[in-house]
């Protein structure tokens, strides 16, 4: 069973947490940028590493490590920010490296309840030969109905 809502290719993404492998669908990346200094941002919810200015926007990065529940680490000078659009936001994520962008099929991705059933955050899963399982991850379920009540309030009170 292939994934609901894949076309013929699909763009990917490839990045890295780790040694794992991830991706986003290419159309939903705006920008790779290195890391930046992050202002606090104390009334967000706790994923939020901070927030900020990219092209007159206070733009939120999100600590994916917080998000899946992985110990914490001190950020690096070699680690970037995937800028994301979200049907809401913008988003940063906090990431590794950006490894590749790929095209891959339809038919070569997996639903991941055709693996793993509960799988969050996944909208599916491709098999590389390089990188080997690769988990395609869904942006609209990134945070949670209540995360985005909070982060959409801390986002207006520091607009003001």
């Amino acid at each position: 069973m292939t994934i609901a809502g894949a076309t013929d290719a699909t763009g990917l993404v490839i990045f890295r947490l780790d040694d794992q492998r991830y991706a986003l669908e290419l159309l939903r990346v705006e920008r790779v940028l290195p890391r930046v200094a992050l202002t606090p941002f104390p009334k967000a919810p706790a994923l939020v590493d901070g927030v900020f200015d990219f092209q007159g926007e206070l733009v939120p990065a999100i600590n994916l490590r917080r998000r899946f529940r992985w110990p914490e680490r001190a950020p690096r000078l070699e680690d970037q920010l995937l800028v994301v659009r979200t049907p809401r936001r913008r988003l940063a994520l906090v990431i590794d490296a950006v490894e590749n962008v790929i095209s891959v099929s339809a038919a070569e991705l997996t639903a991941p309840a055709d693996i793993v059933p509960g799988l969050e955050f996944v909208r599916g899963v491709v098999r590389l030969p390089r990188e080997g399982i690769v988990f395609v991850h869904d942006l609209d379920q990134l945070l949670s109905l209540e995360e985005e009540a909070r982060l959409e309030a801390a986002l207006d009170e520091a607009a003001r």
